[in-house]
């Protein structure tokens, strides 16, 4: 994780089938340095989900709503909704919020048209069909960090090495205008 992203995310659910797969989720977005935590309608327990070895819970905040309507997030944060829907945004094509809550639906059903209205973005991945929860959590975060951390230049081809990434430069002083 580059220490040079800036903002803050969250990672939350609405309802779920599968516990191991949202103990899985909250386990890659403790990994990926999700700064909060949150379930909709849902019930989660370590027990229940004994993926997350990492105990995310214990170790980022975590908040339980009832429903979508208590929703309450950081202010500046945006929600943004994952759902394969046809007039949600490819997620190559989406620009992440620097402050964002990305939320997912159940396995088994889709988020709620409240959840969905309440969402400043819905954005898919481009699959056929419906990945796994914790799957399509990876992906959503794996794209934030490489759309907003700075990393080098890939090489032009497989064999062409590693390149260095190039050292910050900071601009010169700003003056004051009119002063």
């Amino acid at each position: 994780m580059p220490d040079q992203l800036k903002g803050f995310f969250g990672v939350g659910v609405e309802r779920i089938s599968k516990p191991m797969n949202l103990g899985n989720l909250f386990r890659s977005a403790h990994a990926f340095g999700a700064s909060f935590l949150f379930t909709i309608n849902a019930q989660y327990s370590r027990k229940t989900a004994r993926s997350d070895t990492s105990v995310a819970f214990e170790s980022l905040p975590t908040w339980r709503y009832d429903a979508p309507e208590e929703l309450d997030l950081p202010r500046g944060c945006a929600l943004v909704g994952v759902e394969l829907t046809d007039d949600a945004v490819a997620l190559p094509s989406f620009r992440h919020p620097r402050q964002a809550a990305y939320v997912f639906g159940p396995e088994r059903g889709s988020l709620s048209p409240v959840l969905l209205d309440k969402a400043e973005f819905v954005v898919k991945i481009p699959t056929k069909f419906c990945i796994n929860l914790a799957s399509a959590g990876v992906v959503v975060m794996y794209d934030r960090m490489i759309s907003l951390g700075r990393f080098a230049e890939r090489p032009v081809t497989p064999h062409g090495g590693a390149t260095e990434l190039p050292k910050h430069v900071h601009g010169g002083k700003i003056s004051h205008l009119g002063g």
